[in-house]
């Protein structure tokens, strides 16, 4: 005799269904595994049984073997715990045989004494779940709230082994799990505001456009000129999260072990920070069972990259691709995975190893050879793919003391959620959110110019030397620019001012 309940398998964001199949031999008693289990799913062995002990059930005295189909997928992590325990009581005649195990999704960790505990990507679960049209998911009791986030299912929050047979047994019924009501989008407090940087007008202006239309941004300038306080504050002038980017981020989050206990669902922009000591697979993601990265981790928020030019090239040529796409893909023996990584890059850099190039009041003490060396640590086709490169000079000490208040971030923010506004009306017929999205194509029908622009935009590609990479990128630029304007057309003015944000040739 044999049964069956499903599971699912998570593979990068994705999910596959997974059979949970039991059957019973007569010979020496053990549970076997088999399904390419790894050394997570394995050890479930040993909780289950206890599970099932001390939840005052009885663990066959045979014989059990349990079979992860498809076999040839590699199963890992706890998740399978609650699914195989579920299997072995139906193998056992110590559940009835009813449809809802085949209409439903099992999904838990078991403690040694039956309690459930919590398991990471649950979103991706019961999307999937809905996905494949099964209605009702078994879930931990901590992961109901998430479960919730997705509508149509029937959510079943499981506190425990034994209540869960209780309620399938018909003796006790669990209450389906209804969220108390919409998660809150309120506006989070934030350390940093633009009203707290003295002076560096342009790049608080380079800032807002970037924040607008989602485009890269380079700041170089000596060491203490603001460049890192410009970046942190450049999370409280983004637009909030509307509810199709939060389930984008929550979903990359629960995936990746990083969804607090409390907070089932994320409403604030994620601002990462990674040390320049960080690795490639730490960056892009990766390990032998690939998890999101720090560029997925800032989807849809920002990812501040300090002492740009101190992070191993290496390192560095592996946001080329997700610039450029905005998904990684991380390819293995087994197959290849994708995470998405559309995210801000703002990146912060020294003109020189001591910081003073070009400084009118300390002298480099570098070499012209130490300065080439450390600039070049930067390839072009990544300087390529940034829009706007803006100096930070240092701030004069008149600036520094006068009390007058500049611009606070929500005054700024407001302009660019109007901007974000226009962008929504023109791009939504392509299902993009932000004028960096765009492709050729569509960058064509959404900047239409003049004759006069177009002669100035030809002088810039022949002086400058853009690419045609480049020049797309200053139209997207200009886009944003007239956006933030209030304009229809893209002017001369905005395509001059787009120009003035493209790298100095030397």
């Amino acid at each position: 005799m044999s049964a069956k309940v499903y599971s699912a398998a998570i593979l990068g964001l994705d999910c596959e269904l997974v059979e949970v199949e039991s059957d019973v031999s007569p010979a020496l008693p053990g549970i076997f595994i088999v399904g390419l289990p790894d050394k997570s799913v394995d050890e479930s062995r040993e909780r289950v049984r206890s599970a099932i002990k001390n939840s005052s059930l009885q663990m066959p005295r045979s014989k059990v073997t349990i079979n992860l189909a498809p076999a040839d997928l590699k199963k890992a992590g706890p998740a399978y715990d609650l699914p195989i325990a579920i299997s072995i009581l139906l193998v056992s005649n110590q559940l009835p045989l009813k449809p809802i195990f085949l209409e439903s999704l099992f999904v838990g960790e078991l403690a040694l004494n039956g309690d459930l505990r919590g398991v990471n990507g649950i979103l991706s679960i019961c999307l999937f779940a809905l996905q494949r049209g099964i209605k009702t998911v078994f879930v931990p009791q901590v992961n109901a709230a998430e479960a919730s986030l997705v509508d149509g299912l029937t959510i079943i929050p499981c506190a425990n082994l034994l209540e869960l047979v209780y309620h399938l047994r018909g003796v006790s019924e669990i209450k389906r799990f209804t969220a108390a009501g919409n998660f809150d989008f309120c506006r989070p407090d934030f350390e940093f505001d633009m009203s707290q940087v003295k002076g560096q007008s342009h790049v608080k202006r380079a800032l807002e456009i970037a924040a607008a239309g989602a485009h890269n941004i380079l700041m170089s300038g000596p060491p203490g000129s603001g460049k890192t306080l410009l970046a942190k504050t450049m999370i409280s002038i983004l637009p909030d999260l509307n509810r199709r980017e939060a389930l984008e981020v929550t979903r990359i989050y629960s995936v990746a072990g990083l969804l607090p206990s409390n907070q089932p669902l994320i409403t604030a922009r994620p601002f990462r920070d990674p040390h320049h000591s960080a690795s490639a697979p730490a960056l892009v993601g990766g390990g032998s069972w690939p998890k999101p990265g720090e560029i997925s981790l800032a989807h849809r928020g920002v990812l501040f990259l300090d002492e740009f030019p101190e992070f191993p090239r290496t390192v560095l040529e592996n946001l080329r691709q997700p610039l450029e796409s905005g998904t990684v893909s991380i390819s293995r023996a087994s197959g290849t995975l994708q995470f998405p990584a559309k995210f801000i890059l703002v990146a912060a850099m020294n003109p020189c190893p001591c910081g003073y190039l070009n400084d009118s009041q300390r002298q480099c003490t570098c070499l012209p050879s130490q300065i080439i060396n450390y600039q070049r640590k930067i390839s072009g086709p990544l300087l390529d793919r940034i829009d706007l490169h803006v100096e930070v000079p240092k701030v004069k000490f008149d600036r520094l003391i006068n009390d007058q208040c500049s611009e606070s971030s929500a005054q700024i923010k407001r302009r660019i959620e109007q901007s974000r506004l226009v962008q929504h009306r023109r791009l939504t017929p392509f299902g993009l959110l932000t004028n960096s999205e765009m492709n050729s194509r569509q960058v064509r029908e959404s900047c239409q110019l003049d004759n006069q622009t177009i002669e100035l935009l030809r002088q810039a590609v022949n002086r400058l030397g853009l690419s045609t990479r480049s020049y797309f990128r200053v139209l997207k630029l200009a886009r944003t620019i007239a956006d933030l304007a209030e304009a229809e057309k893209i002017t001369l003015d905005h395509v001059a001012e787009a120009l003035q944000y493209r790298p100095k040739v030397e």
